[in-house]
């Protein structure tokens, strides 16, 4: 039976085609819709055939939803902005997968109450990139939230992952180039080993704008760093990586590799 919009969709809300096994999000411009770095990050992670797998800084659960396409795991998404959980919960009962994906509304700094210590088999993350006073701070108060440290920095969020994770879990992160120092000594000092790094690159010649990376708990020092992806050819359009990511039919593998 479908699902009438007017049951679902709230004034000045659409619903976008995420353009991979029927899915569909709600979203709303008057807050930050999700970007390529989220899509980058769903299929970048590594996580478990099944298990539980937890998504932190969730915005309007665009990475739980397509990691449901990629396994049979529990996924729970964590947000803080009223606003922005409600939307995800709804994106979730709209695309019937309340039964995988659970939405849970507060602090991920104080999420542990909730979910335990060592409870989750894998983490992904797409956090704020900005600390507190630097860039200039959007009047949105949703735009603010997302794009700047407000509620965590760097460190709280890499300290929350190393406590829920699973020694031997994977936390994964999208984040940018400029931090990546910083980003692997963070996640070191939580006993977060960084194991893969991969670049994006706008086209050939630019600098990186994107990084992502992914460590294990307790792992042992050896970090691979992946081949660049570069998302556009010369003639401006996507390559055929990135066509594969937002457009094809290629079913990434939700076997981990062992630690």
């Amino acid at each position: 039976m479908e699902q009438s919009n007017e049951e679902t969709l709230l004034s000045n809300e659409r619903l976008d085609d995420l353009l991979t096994h029927q899915l569909h999000i709600i979203q709303s411009r008057e807050v930050f819709s999700f970007s390529m770095d989220a899509v980058l990050l769903a299929r970048f992670a590594g996580v478990p055939p099944r298990g539980k797998v937890l998504d932190l800084c969730t915005g309007n659960g665009v990475i739980p939803l397509l990691l449901s396409t990629r396994t049979k795991a529990a996924i729970t998404g964590v947000e803080i902005q009223p606003r922005l959980a409600d939307m995800a919960r709804r994106s979730v009962k709209w695309n019937r997968l309340e039964e995988q994906i659970h939405i849970h509304e507060g602090d991920l700094r104080l999420y542990i109450e909730h979910g335990g210590y060592g409870s989750f088999d894998a983490i992904t993350v797409n956090p704020p990139y900005m600390p507190v006073g630097i860039g200039d701070r959007n009047e949105n108060e949703h735009m603010a939230n997302a794009r700047h440290e407000l509620n965590g920095t760097l460190d709280e969020i890499v300290a929350a992952c190393a406590k829920l994770v699973r020694t031997g879990g994977r936390v994964s992160m999208v984040h940018r180039p400029s931090r990546l120092i910083e980003i692997t000594q963070t996640l070191r000092k939580w006993k977060l080993e960084p194991k893969r790094i991969r670049f994006v690159h706008p086209h050939a010649k630019a600098e990186a704008n994107m990084v992502l990376i992914e460590a294990v708990r307790d792992g042992k020092p050896d970090v691979k760093l992946l081949a660049p992806l570069i998302v556009y050819n010369e003639e401006r359009n996507y390559n055929e990586e990135i066509m594969e990511i937002y457009y094809g039919n290629h079913q990434p593998e939700t076997r981990m590799e062992p630690t």
